[in-house]
Formats: structure tokens, C-alpha cells, sequence
């Protein structure tokens, strides 16, 4: 959950504070964690940063009260004359996309700046993965002269004051002397040119995602018209944090022009239109378990901040979070109140027991775990990019809304991802991963097969090791298993074999190869063995 402070002052312009609005906060999903005469405190999920700051929140609070429902609409200026930024290819293969925008007519305050502060960094922390997936930069644009250069450049040809430094420069000292710069040199590691923007009078405003120049990146109570970017990988994630912050700006009596983004197909941000999305009366009472009719799902929708006609939801342009009907249908719930449910007990008799899948694994999890491993739990979807470096055939989820989209094939991967997170842990490092793994299969219903397995991952270690821990863990489990030596392509030659239970092969054991250690920047020699289980379940049982 990502806390947020709000001015008490600044709310109750909005509504005063008593014990029923604060629990009208509570029902909307954002619990309240403090309220004191000078600011209240609520945690929001990471996934809704339309409501981290104090505006983005009141348009949604206020909706749910019922006092200003439906989809709020902004007016937008079209790009004015040299309101473009123009991407070099340069950027391609360092940080590829940028959208942008122009808001004019501000009158910042010291709490107004501590506004946007906040908010651009609660969004880096949280949506924007630590600025691995989203950098923002906001800058005084009567310091910039239009139009704008999005390009990679050497290191050493990137010369300027960054922001809290008296002193030039360039882009490699920036990361071995800056504060900013060594907190996220890790961004650009291995990269031979890093990102900048630059005007048309050749000043650097920024190298993205470590630091804005102290020249043209610092707005101040002078400043009223401000140039927002936001760099990274994913443009349609990039969109909606834009209008975020813009969203934001509009409310704090902001005027909004597009710009005109020259990539080999232009584009214009930020843009405001509503999503289309639909909903079913009848799925949303399956799910909820109640009897509303299509008046109902209005009413409540646009208690959320939707409008709805015609079974079409329009879904606001700065919500991250709407992936699917039933997200519409959570909010339909919030709406409806959790409290106005009346809990029932299902019309069915039966004794409840635990799968006897679930306790086999679970004395596994013993087993390993009294040998010194540690156990993980990691997500079932991973990047393009984590399967890319193995090449193993993966099953793509469809119109996938963020970067996680592929089914992990095996649990060997998500173990390399963990280990690859803490190359400066202490070692040696030993843990195991008991889950499900996908296949594709036409032969299943859904064309996916699911089976369970189980990883075990040791540094540094070799062949011996891990034969060593999975003899052991035979041994408690009392079956046999066997190694047959084999060639496998992410293994060291000599040092990989199958796992043979009643000489059917059930998994994989050996020595990761060094090409696979450099490619997930791993430092120690790696062994591990992944099975199986449905086999050992029928052996047991």
C-alpha cells in the first residue's frame, strides 16, 4: 500500500472531516490511517495512482458521496506552434518512448510544488517500478526553448548541472558521483549511450530516469507554464501516467496543450478519451450475488467516476487499473457497499479436508527447508524478456495489459530472476519454489496444460550438491530416483542428467551453463534440479 498525506486544510475545502466521512473514505477501498489538525492519512493501492494526490482523490471521493458522479471531462489545447518533441532512433535500444505535454497557467505555492513532487514520486515507486518502467520529468518552460530532442548520446558527451550539484557533469560521473545517479546507475547498466532530452537551443533538460538539469528541471512559485515528460518502455502505460499528472494540473486551474510526438508514426499526447469497455447485468449479479438491473449498474458506475449508456462503460483515460469486466464489477461492489451484503452460507453439506496434493507438499516444503533452503513464492506471468533469454517455447496471454503476459513455462526461471535480484546478498544462497508451471496442449479444454512443480536452486554450488539435495529429499519422502546422464542446452556438458522415477523421466538436474550465469548477471556457479510431481504424487498416494 502506498500512504499518502493530505493537508487537513486543503481536504475540508473540499468536505469536512467527521466519523462518518472518514468511514465513507474507508468504504471506498482507502483506509484511513491518521487524522490530526494538520493532515489525515490513508493508504491507497499501488495500483490506483489516479488517487494519489489530493485532487485525483477528491474527484473520486466526491463521486462516491454522489456529488459529482460520472466521467469527468477536461478541455484540451491542441499543439501549438514548435510544441513537438521529436525521438531520435538513437533512444531505440536505451529507453524508447517518451509522452508528453504542456500545462500553462499555473500558480504554484510551496504546497502546491510538494503536490507535484509527491505524486511524481509516489508514481515512480509504485507504477513506475523504482523508474525501471516510468521516469517523469517536469520543467519551467520559460527556460526551454521549443522544440524538444528525445536521443541517446555517449556518456561523455553528455555534459550538465544536475539538479542539487554547483558543478558540470557528464553522464558517467553523474552516475559514479551523483546521489541520484548511483541510486539508479543500475538503470543504465551496460548501456553504451544513455537517454536525453535536449531544446532547440542545444540545453540538456534531463538525462532520464536518473536526473533533470539544474538549469531547466527545477520549477519554482514563479513558474506558471511547465513541460511534462514521462520516458520508458511501455507507451500505453506512459499515456496513462501522463494524464495522471495532467488530470492533477487541470484541477489545480491548469490549461492542457497536446504535443505533437515525431516518431516514424506521429502521435499526440496527452489524449483524454475514454476507454469503451463492456459489461454484462447478468455476469455482474453471478459474481456479487445480487439482482440489480441496468439503472442499478448506472447509478453505481458512475458513483465510481464511469459514465454508462447502452451496456458500454467509459472508462477514464487515467485509470491504470481496469483491465477486464470484473475490475468494473469490483467497483460496482464499492459502490453497492460492502456492508449493505448480506453474508449466506452456501445450501451445501460437506467436510472440509486437506488435498492430500497440499500435504505431500507441504512435507516437501519441510523436507527442503530443514536442509537449510528458503522457500519462494513468485508470480505465474513473466516478461517477454525473462523467457527470451532461454528461449523455452511459453504460452502468451491475449491482450495482456501489462508487461507480465507469458505463462511461466518452469519454475527455473523465476528462481534465476530472485537469484539475479540479490547477487550482493550473503552467500551461499538455497531456495526452492513449489508451483504451477503452463504448457501449451491442444489436447486440454482450455489449450493450456497445468502441472505442479518443484525447483530447487543452490549458489555456489555444483552437480554434487544438488544430487546431494535431492537424494535427501528422496530419502525422507522414501522413493527412488535415478540420474541418467543427458546433453540439455541450458546445462554444462558432462554435468546434467534426467530424473528417473520407475525409469520414467520426471525432471532435469545439473550445473546452469556460464553463458545463461552472464546473461542474468549471476557472479557464483549455479546447480539445480526441478521435477515433476504428479508422478510422485501417484507413487505416494
Amino acid at each position: 500500500m502506498a500512504v499518502i498525506k493530505f493537508s487537513r486544510k486543503e481536504f475540508e475545502k473540499y468536505v469536512k472531516l467527521n466519523k462518518e466521512i472518514e468511514e465513507k473514505i474507508n468504504l471506498l477501498g482507502t483506509p484511513v490511517n491518521s487524522i490530526t489538525n494538520g493532515e489525515i492519512e490513508i493508504e491507497v493501492l499501488p495500483n490506483r495512482p489516479d488517487l494519489f494526490s489530493l485532487q485525483g482523490f477528491m474527484n473520486a471521493f466526491l463521486a462516491f458521496l454522489g456529488k459529482k458522479t460520472g466521467l469527468k471531462e477536461y478541455k484540451i489545447n491542441k499543439p501549438e506552434k514548435n510544441y513537438e518533441v521529436r525521438i531520435d532512433k538513437s533512444v531505440r535500444d536505451v529507453r524508447p518512448y517518451t509522452a508528453c505535454a504542456i500545462i500553462k497557467n499555473l500558480k504554484f505555492d510551496d504546497e502546491k510544488i510538494k503536490e507535484v513532487i509527491d505524486i511524481q514520486e509516489k508514481i515512480h515507486s509504485t507504477l513506475g517500478r523504482n523508474r525501471k518502467k516510468i521516469a517523469i520529468g517536469i520543467y519551467p518552460l520559460e527556460k526551454i526553448t521549443l522544440p524538444i530532442k528525445f536521443e541517446a548520446r555517449k556518456p561523455k558527451d553528455i555534459k550538465f548541472i544536475p539538479l542539487e550539484s554547483d558543478r558540470e557533469m557528464n553522464g558517467l560521473q553523474i552516475l559514479q558521483q551523483h546521489p541520484a545517479g548511483r541510486d539508479y546507475a543500475y538503470l543504465l547498466e551496460g548501456k553504451d549511450k544513455y537517454p536525453v532530452f535536449v531544446d532547440a537551443a542545444g540545453e540538456i533538460l534531463s538525462m532520464p530516469p536518473i536526473i533533470n538539469s539544474g538549469k531547466t528541471g527545477k520549477i519554482t512559485e514563479k513558474t506558471t507554464d511547465i513541460f511534462i515528460e514521462c520516458s520508458g518502455f511501455d507507451f500505453s502505460i506512459l499515456k496513462k501516467a501522463l494524464n495522471i499528472l495532467v488530470a492533477m494540473l487541470a484541477d489545480m486551474q491548469g490549461e492542457i496543450y497536446q504535443m505533437n510526438l515525431k516518431y516514424d508514426k506521429p502521435t499526440i499526447t496527452p489524449d483524454l478519451s475514454s476507454e469503451k469497455m463492456k459489461i454484462s447485468v447478468e455476469n455482474t449479479n453471478k459474481l456479487l450475488g445480487l439482482n440489480l438491473n441496468e439503472g442499478d449498474i448506472k447509478k453505481f458506475l458512475e458513483r465510481m467516476g464511469y459514465d454508462y449508456k447502452d451496456k458500454q462503460v467509459s472508462v477514464p483515460a487515467w485509470r491504470t487499473d481496469i483491465m477486464h469486466e470484473v475490475d468494473l464489477i469490483e467497483d460496482i461492489a464499492i459502490a453497492y457497499g460492502y456492508d449493505n451484503f448480506t453474508p449466506e452460507i452456501p445450501p451445501i453439506s460437506t467436510i472440509g479436508e486437506i488435498d492430500k496434493k497440499e500435504i505431500l507438499k507441504k512435507k516437501i516444503a519441510e523436507i527442503l527447508t530443514g536442509s537449510g533452503l528458503l522457500e519462494i513464492s513468485t508470480y505465474h506471468l513473466l516478461t517477454k524478456e525473462d523467457i527470451g533469454t532461454l528461449k523455452i517455447k511459453s504460452v502468451e496471454v491475449e491482450k495482456s495489459k501489462s508487461d507480465f503476459k507469458v505463462l511461466r513455462p518452469n519454475l527455473l526461471i523465476p528462481a534465476l530472476k530472485i537469484l539475479s535480484e540479490n547477487v550482493d546478498t550473503e552467500y551461499p544462497q538455497s531456495i526452492f519454489e513449489l508451483g504451477t508451471v503452463f504448457q501449451e496442449n491442444k489436447n486440454e479444454e482450455t489449450g493450456i496444460q497445468e502441472q505442479e512443480n518443484l525447483v530447487a536452486a543452490l549458489t555456489p554450488a555444483n552437480f554434487t550438491n544438488a544430487k546431494q539435495a535431492l537424494d535427501y529429499l528422496a530419502r525422507m519422502l522414501n522413493i527412488e530416483l535415478k540420474i541418467k546422464e543427458t546433453r540439455e542446452e541450458h546445462f554444462i556438458d558432462g554435468r546434467a542428467g534426467q530424473i528417473l522415477l520407475d525409469n520414467k523421466e520426471i525432471g532435469i538436474i545439473g550445473e546452469i551453463h556460464p553463458s545463461i550465469l552472464t546473461e542474468w548477471h549471476l557472479k557464483m556457479p549455479l546447480a539445480c534440479f526441478e521435477l515433476r510431481l504428479e508422478e510422485i504424487f501417484k507413487k505416494i498416494s
